[in-house]
């Protein structure tokens, strides 16, 4: 996890994204890409562009594992503490 977590963080910093990466614009981001995922199933699951699905999912989850870093949260952690609160 952590090698994904640098490469992300690598890769946005290296296009200087992180001084828009702020939390809230990261949760906005998280929206909007979750929403593109959703829109795959717009017209029912018969109709999802699996390969879009695919990508609309990663980007969920970049922008999430971005901000989880840096509100300083460990997604592992995270996660797991969820896990067992369900």
């Amino acid at each position: 996890m952590d090698d994904l977590v640098k490469s992300i963080i690598t890769f946005r910093n290296e296009r200087g994204w992180q001084n828009n990466d702020r939390p809230e614009n990261l949760a906005k981001s998280i929206i909007i890409e979750a929403a593109e995922l959703l829109e795959n199933y717009q017209w029912g699951p018969e109709n999802a562009d699996l390969i879009n699905v695919k990508e609309e999912l990663a980007d969920v989850i970049i922008y999430s594992i971005a901000m989880a870093h840096d509100l300083g949260f460990d997604i592992e952690e995270i996660i797991y503490e969820k896990l067992v609160k369900n």
